[in-house]
């Protein structure tokens, strides 16, 4: 298993995403406001603009502050696949 940081101290398991995503998009705004509704939002911003959405296969929505390319960066390094 292997963690990720995805900003300020916070981490997920790297097994438990199944997509990152901008948080510009209507659809994605829905689907966290929809989340939000039900109580399925992890918000680890810490009060900063949020600049990826991050998808878990728990159903859960993860806010992040970082990129979404810097997530992705992170997912990737160290020899995970591709």
């Amino acid at each position: 298993m292997k963690f990720i940081n995805i900003g300020y101290g916070s981490m997920v398991s790297s097994d438990r995403i199944i997509a990152v995503c901008s948080p510009e998009s209507a659809p994605v705004k829905r689907m966290v406001s929809d989340a939000k509704d039900t109580g399925r939002v992890i918000d680890v911003t810490c009060g900063k603009k949020t600049k990826a959405v991050i998808i878990t296969d728990s159903d859960h929505i993860i806010l992040s502050a970082l990129t979404s390319e810097a997530i992705s960066e992170r997912l990737f390094e160290g020899g995970a696949e591709k």
